[in-house]
């Protein structure tokens, strides 16, 4: 079934939509992301679902679209609150039917894709404002999730810094670091607006700038350090 995952930025939610595709029967079969914030509007209906060659002046040859492309597996559709008005309409018709015309083509294209959808946005405030279609807002509701803000689940901190500072370590070929338990205590009281990309970023920053394989509070950003 259809999945929405709804949470702020930088909550990693395409990791998220990465976990459904590993646990489910799916789980060999491909995974493909569509960023539909970078999708121009009269570029949506070619990229989702092909083109014929010769359906316009640079389609030189046949080309499978993203749904074409996840045929059996999984199609992730991140930042779907920004799709174009065209584009919500078209993508709520393959839903619905399962079925597409490529761009230029005649033949009915039947492809099984299950579809994992994500925003950083209200979307039922976007339908009430006319700025996102109710239909397609219920399509896409069937299994909705929300991933929290990192503000709110404090006891995840420990677990990821350990894990970015094991990875950023080997990426760069230090020792391994440690925070030092008031460090940590700073980190787990910081409201980190920028969610798990934002402490990600710092625990990289800190593994190349820290000198000590102990990472002390006067080491930590400012705005961590300074908290009133």
């Amino acid at each position: 079934v259809t999945e929405l995952i709804e949470g702020e930025s930088g909550t990693c939610k395409d990791l998220v939509a990465r976990l459904i595709l590993e646990a489910s029967a799916r789980a060999e079969r491909p995974f493909i992301f569509v960023n539909c914030a970078a999708l121009p509007e009269q570029l949506v209906e070619a990229e989702l679902f092909g083109h014929r060659k010769g359906a316009f002046t640079d389609a030189r040859a046949d080309k499978p679209g993203r749904f074409q492309l996840a045929n059996g597996g999984t199609l992730f559709l991140d930042e779907i609150g920004d799709l174009s008005p065209k584009g919500q309409g078209d993508l709520l018709r393959v839903l619905e039917d399962g079925a597409f015309r490529m761009v230029g083509g005649t033949e009915l294209v039947r492809v099984d894709v299950r579809v994992v959808a994500a925003t950083n946005k209200n979307l039922l405030e976007a339908v009430a404002a006319g700025k996102f279609r109710e239909d397609l807002y219920y399509r896409l509701h069937v299994i909705p999730i929300t991933v929290p803000p990192l503000r709110e689940r404090a006891d995840d901190i420990p677990l990821l810094i350990e894990a970015f500072l094991v990875r950023f370590c080997a990426k760069h070929h230090r020792r391994v670091k440690r925070l030092t338990p008031e460090a940590m205590r700073l980190c787990q009281r910081f409201p980190w607006p920028g969610n798990v990309r934002q402490l990600r970023n710092v625990v990289e920053r800190l593994v190349v700038t820290a000198p000590g394989a102990m990472i002390e509070p006067e080491v930590l950003p400012d705005d961590i350090r300074r908290q009133d």
